[in-house]
């Protein structure tokens, strides 16, 4: 079996880390890449794999590097926590690669355990991409109510949006006083800034991460690159506003979670279908068919009950992905920013 298909979505994974400012992780990637061999137990799992291996598809190369990262942060391996942050900068490639293979001989059944499962970066940030469609959606409806709900929520740190503080082209909104400012590189207008009231709000996910449980809440930062020490730190803040907050992500698969959420009406409400980087890990089929729901549930709509799809996820062009907003009853899609996969930068168009 060749191990190219392997090695070609560790090194497009690895320059991936690099422009999202994790030069650890780019690097970690770029030497199992440049290492590994087709040589049985979990090698042989990875270079096997059905699917597509890359970060379109399953995210392989991210399964492992969150894999490895959460048998630093569990204790299990001294040997690979000595080679990761802060340990890392005067580290040969070869030591840390022996290091790794190592902790994989000797974790074997637990690292193919977790490759498992998809990778759950439930990235903060991404709600200052969301943010300003939101705004927009008032903009366009004239209606401030939100019911919220979130397709591939993860641990739902992006469905409490509304307790974070944005600073867009240099205008705030939020509480003041929350401890996550977000505060992306802003390129277009700004946007008109609402005030807004999520009336209810609820997400899914196939494997949602409990975040009152504390294994699960080290899985989901198992995930947050090692060495971006501002992501750990934000991400830690949001877990503690989420538990606070009584938000919840339901346990199940997207499509009847939506048939059940869309047969409901709120009359004085926008109802908002939104998702950010999720959308692509469901199979072709049920993202046909949760188009088609969303699609059949619009046409009921009306002025007083809007149905808003907002959408963040990648389309194959650069940089970054791409924001669409679709609002019925008009049913009209419209692109509204690129930005950033981690929310560093928007650019509004």
């Amino acid at each position: 079996m060749s191990n190219i298909r392997l090695q070609q979505a560790f090194l497009r994974q690895s320059r991936a880390c690099r422009e999202l400012g994790s030069l650890f992780t780019e690097r970690l990637l770029r030497v199992v890449a440049e290492n590994f061999t087709y040589s049985g137990g979990v090698w042989k799992e990875m270079v096997d794999w059905p699917g597509d291996l890359g970060p379109n598809g399953d995210s392989v190369p991210l399964r492992l590097a969150g894999t490895l990262h959460a048998l630093v942060l569990e204790g299990i391996d001294e040997t690979l926590s000595s080679v990761y942050p802060p340990n890392h900068t005067d580290i040969s490639d070869n030591v840390l690669w022996s290091a790794v293979e190592g902790a994989i001989e000797r974790n074997g059944i637990f690292v193919s355990q977790r490759l498992k499962n998809a990778p759950q970066t439930n990235e903060v940030r991404r709600s200052s991409i969301l943010f300003p469609g939101f705004m927009e959606i008032v903009e366009v409806t004239g209606l401030s109510n939100f019911v919220m709900s979130e397709v591939g929520a993860s641990a739902g740190l992006n469905l409490i949006w509304d307790k974070y503080l944005y600073t867009l082209a240099g205008e705030k909104w939020g509480d003041e006083t929350s401890r996550i400012h977000l505060e992306p590189d802003w390129s277009g207008s700004p946007p008109i800034f609402h005030d807004i009231k999520v009336i209810g709000r609820e997400g899914c996910d196939l494997n949602p991460l409990m975040l009152d449980d504390e294994p699960q809440r080290r899985r989901l930062m198992s995930y947050v690159w090692p060495d971006q020490d501002d992501r750990i730190s934000r991400t830690k803040s949001a877990i503690e506003l989420y538990r606070k907050s009584g938000a919840t992500v339901k346990p199940t698969d997207a499509i009847p979670w939506l048939k059940q959420r869309l047969s409901e009406r709120y009359e004085g409400c926008v109802h908002v279908i939104y998702n950010t980087i999720a959308w692509q890990y469901l199979p072709a089929e049920k993202q046909k068919e949760g188009h088609t729901l969303i699609q059949s549930a619009g046409e009921k709509a009306t002025p007083e009950a809007p149905l808003a799809w907002l959408s963040f996820e990648a389309d194959g062009n650069e940089p970054g992905a791409v924001l669409k907003l679709t609002i019925w009853p008009s049913g009209e899609t419209r692109e509204l920013a690129r930005a950033d996969f981690h929310g560093r930068w928007v650019k509004w168009l």
